[in-house]
């Protein structure tokens, strides 16, 4: 009886052995080397959204000057509408 008891006990130290060493040997480095992999991809996808931010804001800006000659155009054009269909009236 004393005998299963210590084959268990070896067995189960060696299991136990093993699953640490695995864990420290394969896991843990690999978390790490996911854990990088991740901040890197991270960063590129920050990097990404920046410079998607950034064009819309241009094209944003772009939109905005555009429609501001739009406006001047048609407040030139009615006003020259208006002065030759009241050539007597002052402004």
């Amino acid at each position: 009886a004393m005998d299963k008891f210590k084959v268990l006990t070896l067995v189960n130290f060696i299991i136990g052995s093993t699953a640490l060493s695995f864990q420290v040997g394969v896991l843990y480095p690999w978390h790490h080397q996911l854990d990088g992999d991740f901040k890197e991809l991270e960063k590129k996808h920050e990097s990404r959204l920046q410079l998607f931010h950034d064009r819309k804001w241009e094209k944003l800006r772009e939109i905005d000057s555009k429609l501001d000659s739009l406006v001047k155009q048609l407040d030139e054009a009615n006003n020259n509408a208006h002065r030759e269909a009241n050539p007597q009236s002052r402004h």
